[in-house]
């Protein structure tokens, strides 16, 4: 054995913050698979570290017998006295072997089961740390990528945060520091053992539960939350002390306390509507910050139709649905949303359908919207109990009042098509008239850019008859002069 092996498994152990017993146990159950390789398998070995001389002995156990007959498994009376003074026929003795000349594929193999078990227990020291910090928040630092998921250094363990867990459009170089959500801590695992999030709606509600001292000492508490990672969250607050607005404790002055939550989720916007045990008011809570004209609530289904203005309308969906989307999370029900006016032309069908029995008309249909006919489709498969139930309307009335709910769907979609028609004819038109002043102009810079050579080509022609006359008149007087000088 090495000199100083005391020395040395008390520096990896402090090193790896490991106790010295699993070093020691790790180094005698690698021994013992050394020795077995060595000396072979039918010996019944045990290794025990001897911390005075600083070395692992080994032992192997033999029956004292009288007549030897296997060497490797018994030993006789004389040879057991040499060991135990005390020995007796039949008694086991720790025969100590000489381990000096274990080979290098031995020792390389002793080496591997230390490493090994080294290993898994640094494992058991990880999982008992981090089994207890399940659902808290914890900083580290990036260090590498993995297939799309990040390694992140916590210290004395290392963390994965999946591709599946980050927020999108996020990025994240090596050395950042990241703050996340410990969502699981595995015992059994090849990889990091422990598994982070910043997608979940856990790490919003632990950010707010960090920032809002109401929410930690209980006052205010967060009853519901919905989240879209990266875009947009909902969560809805209550107090438990009237003198606390949850809402405005979530906030903080000026915005505070929210803005700090914002900024670390870089930029995800965060609604916080106040909670009601009435369902009506809650969703109206919920689709802030949309206004709502009115609610009907179908408690069967455990869904709402929603009424708001025509300039409400895109404010109350969100963009791609979001806003919706998100209260439907919040709160649990189905939620359909229509517009006024849509609101309007239905009560106005359903007013048409209602008056084939003589004496009903609006007031009718206004009760019949209440109690959620919100189509004609509707009506016109509704229970006849539900109609009857209406002053002047009986078993027939009602048969009428369904046959002409169909009717008019035939009727409404009729005029539904002609009016896609007519809207496609007009656009055609219109694109055909925008069309038609940009054609006309390239056809007149066409024939303007045909006509200018022309127009050069005349021009040119035009001048040379008056080049030539000029030409002749100037040559003209010194000709004269020459043949008079010469006479």
């Amino acid at each position: 054995m090495l000199p100083g092996l005391t020395r040395e498994i008390d520096a990896i152990a402090k090193d790896k913050g490991l106790e010295r017993a699993v070093l020691t146990e790790a180094l005698e159950e690698a021994v013992v698979q050394a020795a077995r390789r060595e000396f072979g398998g039918e010996q019944e070995l045990e290794a025990h570290f001897n911390a005075e001389l600083g070395e692992i002995e080994l032992f192997a156990f033999r029956e004292v017998v009288e007549e030897i007959h296997n060497p490797e498994l018994e030993v006789d009376l004389d040879s057991a006295l040499q060991y135990d003074a005390e020995a007796e026929i039949g008694d086991e003795i720790g025969v100590k072997l000489d381990t000096s000349g274990f080979g290098r594929i031995v020792a390389q193999a002793a080496k591997q089961v230390i490493i090994q078990r080294v290993r898994d227990a640094e494992r058991e020291l990880v999982h008992e740390e981090y089994s207890d910090r399940k659902g808290e928040v914890v900083n580290g630092i990036v260090r590498r990528f993995d297939k799309g998921s990040i390694i992140v250094d916590l210290g004395r363990a290392e963390a994965i945060l999946p591709a599946k867990e980050q927020v999108p459009r996020e990025t994240y170089r090596p050395n950042d520091r990241v703050r996340a959500y410990v969502a699981e801590v595995n015992k059994e695992s090849r990889g990091p053992q422990i598994v982070l999030s910043r997608a979940c709606i856990d790490f919003l509600l632990k950010l707010f539960a960090q920032e809002v001292p109401e929410i930690h000492e209980g006052v205010v508490t967060i009853e519901a939350a919905a989240r879209e990672p990266g875009a947009r969250a909902k969560i809805a607050v209550a107090s438990r002390d009237n003198d606390v607005d949850p809402v405005g404790a979530c906030v903080g002055m000026r915005g505070s306390r929210v803005q700090t939550v914002v900024q670390e989720l870089r930029g995800e916007r965060i609604d916080i509507v106040p909670w009601s045990p009435d369902p009506a008011r809650y969703v109206c809570n919920a689709l802030a910050p949309a206004q709502i004209s009115k609610v009907i609530i179908d408690d069967a289904n455990q869904s709402m139709d929603v009424i708001v203005a025509d300039d409400q309308l895109s404010l109350a969906i969100g963009r791609r649905g979001q806003n919706v989307r998100l209260a439907v999370q919040l709160t649990g029900w189905s939620i359909d949303i229509k517009s006024e006016s849509k609101m309007r032309e239905v009560a106005r069908w359903l007013s048409e359908a209602i008056a084939e029995v003589a004496g009903c008309g609006d007031p009718e249909a206004e009760i019949l919207l209440q109690q959620g006919i919100m189509s004609l489709e509707d009506l016109s498969e509704c229970q006849s109990e539900l109609l009857t139930q209406l002053p002047g309307i009986d078993e027939e009335g009602a048969q009428n009042v369904k046959a002409k709910a169909l009717e008019l769907v035939e009727r409404r979609d009729t005029e539904e098509q002609e009016r896609v028609v007519a809207e496609a004819e007009a656009a055609a038109q219109a694109a055909i008239a925008a069309a038609t002043p940009a054609a006309e102009e390239a056809v007149s810079d066409e024939t303007a850019e045909a006509a200018a050579p022309a127009e050069e080509s005349s021009e040119t022609e035009e001048a040379s008859p008056a080049e030539d006359s000029s030409e002749t008149e100037k040559a003209s007087p010194d000709e004269d002069s020459s043949e008079t000088t010469n006479g």
